[in-house]
This record gives C-alpha cells, structure tokens and sequence, in this order.
C-alpha cells in the first residue's frame, strides 16, 4: 500500500516539468533513464542484470514523460515489461489482504506448537486437560481449537494414544542402554575388513572393540569380553544392550551381558532407525576419516579408528552433552581474548582431524 501511494506520487512530481515547460522534458527522462541504466550496469559488473525493485520503480515512473513510441529504443527492457511493472505498482493499492477483520483471529504458530509438544510430552492428557494446563498458564484458548490443532497434527485429542515411541524408550532409558553395529572397510586393494563399534546412549562414548576380515562367531564373542573388561565399574549402570539381527552375535555374545544382567534388545528387520545413534555414529567415522584415507590393511585400520575414538571421546563436542566431549565432566572453557592468547592446533591422521586449544 505504501509502496503504490509512493509510486503515484512520484509519477505526478514526474509530470510537473511536463506540464509547465512543454519542451525538452522527453528527452530529459530519456537521459534520466540512461543514467539510470548505466547505474544498474556498473552496479552488476558481472553476471546476469537484475533489475532491483528501486529500479523497476523508476523506470515505471520515468515512462510516463517518455512517448510510448519510443519506449523500445529508450528502455532497457520491453515495453510489455515495462507495462508489468507499472500494473504491479498500481495493484498493490487495491490489495486488502492486510486489511482483513472477519472471522475469528487464527491461532498463533507459537501455540500450536506449544499444545503439540503438551501433548507429546504427556501421553495421557486429553484436549480438556491441555486447554485447562493453557488457561493456567494464561492463554485463553478453546477446547475445540485444541482438538482442532492435535487432529491436525495426528495426534488423537482423546487420551487414547499408545504407550511410548522406540525413540520415547530409547530417550528414558538413554543412560542404561549401549548399542552395538557393525560396519565394513574396503582397503586400498579391494579387500573388505569389519569393525565392530558399541556406543553408549547416555555418554556418547565410542567402543571400537576390533578389525578382521573373517567376523565370525567366535570374533565377536571375544570382542564383547574385551569391551566388557574395558568397561569396569560402568557396566553396572548399564541395563539393555541394542543390536540388531546380525547372524554374528550368536547366543554366546548375548550370554556374556546377560551374565551382566543386561537385557538383549533387538531391533527390527531392515530399520535401521532403530539403532540410529550407532548408525550416525558410523557415518561420522566415514565421513570424517575413511572416506578421506586409503586403508591398506587391517594393522592400518586399527590405527585409523584408534585416532578416531580417541579424537571422538577426548575432543569432538556433542550437541547431546552441551557442546563437550564424552569423556569431559566439566563445562566448555572460557573465551579468551584472541589477541592476547594464542589458539594451538594439534593435528590427528596427518592433519586430516584437528583439534584447537588455549595455549597454556
């Protein structure tokens, strides 16, 4: 609206040279035209020309002092566009979308996700009991508007929804639970090797238990002994282990954290969401260090992922810990003036991981 009152105006100021000189004031615009365009072009050196909205606005202004005849050896553009742009200008006053009263005020976005996350945070409460948790905290809100924003988002607004998500149960027993997947190498000379990587859920710290060509039953069996052993004292606190239905494992590798009174999850078939902390963790391994390396055996690969457990666990912040690495307890280090105190890098695999710290 504005922008079409100011448009209007321009083109009368535009027409008063016209009116009180009668000669001179075509080619006049014809020259502010060409000033104009020679602006835009040094403006847009390189590159395709795009003509800003400042500059469709003057042009449009500026046809009005210039015979229509002329428009095609004067203008930059076509007449038809010319023409466009000026319509568009002259619309925007009849526009009343802004103006609009009637019916009742939409919802604010903020609301609605508020009511969903109410919902989803609290399984049994119906949308009586969100409108009624809204109004207490002050939001005057109809019941039928709660129903209307949970039916639209899925989710049944009567107390009837089933019990928690794989992802509600894997985020309440977060603490208790570490996961298990394998994921394959390919080295330099075609050869494939396997590793073996157990993550826990609440810490985010990475087990890189083994590397072979051959992952066979017994491997595996060996390779839950070794982490079992490296665990110590925090194997206590776990309580689940999940693993998907890989042949591998076998009864022997379950009955090792059994005898740790841990219970055996598996997921299902072909969902790899299931285990998704252990899938996102192997791709972070090959996106930032296999892909990057050429693996020549499986002493090279031991090397590789060692550095790499060693960088994910000591240095490489989480967004699920605040930004601090799984073996860190204390909270992230205060900034320093970087003018004054000066920033290390230590390269890991030759550079291709680096980690910064304060100099002491």
């Amino acid at each position: 609206m504005i922008v079409s009152l100011l448009y209007k105006v321009t083109r009368k100021l535009l027409t008063v040279p016209s009116v009180l000189l009668r000669r001179g004031t075509a080619k006049d615009a014809e020259l502010l035209v060409l000033r104009h365009e020679n602006a835009v072009l040094r403006r847009q050196l390189t590159g395709p020309v795009r003509y800003e909205r400042a500059d469709r606005f003057w042009f449009a202004a500026l046809s009005a002092l210039i015979p229509r005849r002329h428009w095609l050896k004067v203008f930059p553009v076509t007449p038809g566009t010319l023409l466009a742009w000026h319509r568009r200008f002259i619309a925007a006053k009849w526009d009343y979308t802004a103006r609009r009263r009637t019916g009742r005020p939409p919802t604010p976005a903020a609301i609605k996700t508020f009511v969903v996350r109410l919902a989803r945070e609290n399984p049994q409460w119906g949308h009586r009991r969100i409108q009624g948790e809204l109004s207490r905290l002050g939001y005057r809100i109809a019941a039928s508007t709660v129903w209307e924003i949970l039916n639209a988002a899925g989710i049944d607004p009567a107390p009837r929804r089933s019990g928690p998500t794989w992802r509600e149960f894997l985020t309440a027993q977060a603490e208790g639970i570490i996961a298990a997947d394998f994921f394959h190498i390919d080295t330099a000379l075609g050869r494939r090797l396997y590793a073996l990587a157990f993550l826990e859920h609440g810490t985010r710290r990475l087990h890189i238990t083994g590397v072979t060509a051959r992952p066979t039953r017994d491997w595996a069996v060996q390779q839950a002994r070794n982490l079992t052993s490296d665990l110590g004292v925090r194997i206590e606190n776990l309580r689940f282990l999940l693993r998907d239905r890989d042949g591998k494992y076998g009864e022997a590798f379950d009955a090792i954290f059994q005898s740790e009174e841990m219970e055996i999850l598996e997921s299902a078939p072909q969902a790899p969401r299931t285990n998704a902390h252990c899938e996102r963790i192997i791709g972070s391994i090959r996106r930032e260090a296999l892909d990057h390396v050429l693996i020549m055996n499986e002493a090279h690969a031991r090397h590789v992922l060692a550095a790499y457990e060693r960088h994910y666990n000591e240095h490489r912040p989480h967004q699920a810990r605040c930004q601090l690495p799984p073996d860190a307890h204390e909270q992230p280090a205060a900034a320093y003036d970087l003018h004054i105190h000066k920033v290390l890098r230590t390269r890991i695999l030759g550079g291709l991981i680096n980690e910064y710290r304060h100099a002491a």
